[in-house]
């Protein structure tokens, strides 16, 4: 029987430190980190998703950034396939893999070696679907599949459709969402490092976070994106969070730099408490 090889993860809700992590765990074993992050996989995406500089990697070799045009979809199953290969890459050179993020689906899919059903597109459903309400996609997605709907990102339509579809056609969303249930037995070795911090600290880290950003070029990232790399607005609604509601605010929809701000602390917050959700199964 062949030895399972090992595999490191770094996983748990935004701004808890996993990128610091990482570098340590790196330094001390000879490793390689493979990004597991949904947005920092595109291209020019860098302030808001909190990408990591040349400098932070510290000459430690860092995979799967900066791969895909932001105008592009880039779907788990891609993910899954490229990671394993670069898992099997990285120990064929004799170091050792570290998979850190915030993307629960992403790192299930390699750990847990997911498969996933082939559902085609029903273009006549995504014709009525985007005709309705955020809203009322999320009541249609909890009719269907409750569980799935703990973790998606109810503020995205696109995804919410996908479920919708995909729930249609198979009766739910995959077992990759069952939260909670016992999960397969891993292909990998797996060494699981939970990185969390206190509700308060974490508020707080998440504001300071997000003033920063949008202090230091984060609207002006939101406006090259569209002007220069021809990202249209719904394309931006899409890539969820920081990119959304700046989007908003650069067409004026949100008229202050104090709302936004305030919204963003809500809705990271909101998505920190989907994070904490997914990762609970990792900790039993």
């Amino acid at each position: 029987m062949n030895k399972k090889l090992r595999l490191i993860v770094i996983c748990g809700p935004t701004a808890t430190g996993k990128t610091l992590k990482s570098i340590e765990i790196a330094k001390e074993i000879d490793g390689e980190v493979i990004s597991a992050d949904s947005r920092q996989i595109y291209k020019h995406l860098n302030i808001g998703t909190a990408k990591i500089t040349k400098d932070e990697m510290e000459g430690i070799p860092h995979h799967m950034l900066d791969i895909v045009d932001p105008v592009d979809n880039f779907s788990v199953v891609e993910y899954k396939q490229m990671v394993q290969k670069i898992i099997d890459d990285i120990h064929d050179r004799g170091k050792i893999p570290i998979i850190v993020g915030g993307t629960g689906m992403y790192i299930d899919a390699v750990i847990y070696n997911r498969t996933f059903p082939e559902v085609p597109a029903n273009q006549e459903l995504r014709a009525t679907l985007e005709k309705v309400s955020t809203q009322e996609l999320v009541e249609k997605l909890t009719e269907l599949d409750s569980v799935r709907t703990e973790t998606i990102d109810k503020n995205n339509p696109v995804r919410l459709i996908r479920a919708i579809e995909i729930a249609k056609t198979l009766g739910k969303v995959p077992p990759l969402s069952a939260l909670g249930t016992k999960l397969a037995e891993s292909p990998y070795d797996l060494e699981i490092h939970y990185m969390d911090l206190p509700d308060d600290e974490l508020k707080q880290k998440i504001h300071t976070r997000n003033v920063s950003r949008l202090n230091n070029g984060l609207i002006e990232e939101v406006e090259i994106l569209h002007s220069k790399h021809s990202l249209s607005w719904e394309r931006m609604n899409a890539l969820g969070l920081e990119y959304r509601y700046v989007s908003q605010f650069v067409q004026g929809e949100i008229e202050t730099k104090e709302k936004l701000i305030e919204i963003l602390d809500q809705k990271t917050w909101q998505y920190v408490k989907r994070q904490r959700t997914w990762f609970k199964k990792y900790l039993k």
